[in-house]
């Protein structure tokens, strides 16, 4: 059986960990490339540890030892980022805002294709298909991807509805059953009512899928599914446009498994559209 991806590895084994252990889990979630080369001393003085600790944390992820779980990010590493270290150190681009930009955002759109993002993706995919509702929610930064994602996903299947920043979302969340799916929306700075109506939705055991920044997000760490955009990107804010292609990959994902289903509604939305003059064509 294909070995469970380190970061995803991690995320399953994140509340069983120590709080020393977490601090090392954050280390190298966050410097994964620096940490595959380090000892476990010099990981441990940076995580601000012991060395025990970052040995013990190998163990209690299910490894033979330290450097067996190091072996293991190093080969992980090769082969998941070998486009993204011939493209690093261009000088050039250092001095050209709007190239550094550009490149960012090629180096993001690229990390969303990565194995262990395509298979979140389509377990996303599944997810939204297969629920009887949809609970979209995003405050603050958030809810502008938020509102567009509720849009486009309600062009292909119905019961789709979005937590607006001035409502309370508790009428529309008593309305979920156990086979509706929530998603939510959560970047620097992360909304607190995000997360709130995330730990509820873990309470009652709604499925939860969460859009971010990093893995280990206060959304990330207690979501079931975990999509995230700018893990390790140096943009310096928040791009929506990596966001809302991170969307477009669902969006498609949804459109080629279900295509009966979104064909017909979209059918109905268009007689709609052309009984009530929506658009102007």
């Amino acid at each position: 059986m294909k070995p469970l991806p380190f970061k995803l590895l991690v995320k399953d084994k994140f509340p069983l960990l120590s709080t020393g252990q977490k601090k090392v889990a954050n280390y190298l979630i966050e410097n994964l490339d620096e940490s595959a080369f380090k000892t476990a001393y010099q990981i441990g003085k940076k995580a601000g540890v012991s060395e025990t600790t970052v040995i013990r944390l190998s163990f209690a992820l299910g490894f033979e030892g330290f450097s067996n779980m190091q072996t293991t990010i190093q080969n992980q590493l090769l082969q998941q980022h070998q486009t993204e270290l011939l493209e690093n150190h261009q000088q050039d681009e250092k001095n050209d805002p709007f190239k550094r930009v550009i490149e960012s955002e090629i180096h993001i759109l690229r990390h969303l294709l990565n194995p262990t993002n395509i298979n979140e993706i389509w377990k996303a995919v599944d997810a939204l298909i297969k629920a009887d509702q949809i609970l979209i929610v995003g405050y603050s930064l958030s809810h502008a991807a938020a509102y567009w994602f509720s849009h486009m996903l309600s062009t292909l299947r119905e019961n789709v509805s979005l937590c607006s920043p001035n409502e309370n979302f508790v009428e529309k969340f008593c309305n979920l059953t156990k086979n509706s799916v929530v998603v939510a929306f959560s970047f620097p700075r992360y909304s607190n009512e995000t997360i709130k109506i995330a730990e509820v939705a873990a309470k009652h055991e709604f499925q939860t899928i969460a859009v971010t920044d990093r893995l280990l997000s206060p959304i990330g760490q207690i979501s079931d599914i975990v999509l995230t955009t700018e893990e390790k990107a140096e943009t310096g804010v928040n791009s929506i446009s990596s966001v809302i292609s991170l969307l477009d990959l669902i969006i498609e994902g949804i459109n080629q498994k279900d295509q009966n289903r979104v064909h017909a509604h979209q059918q109905k939305l268009e007689m709609l559209y052309s009984s009530l003059h929506v658009f102007n064509e």
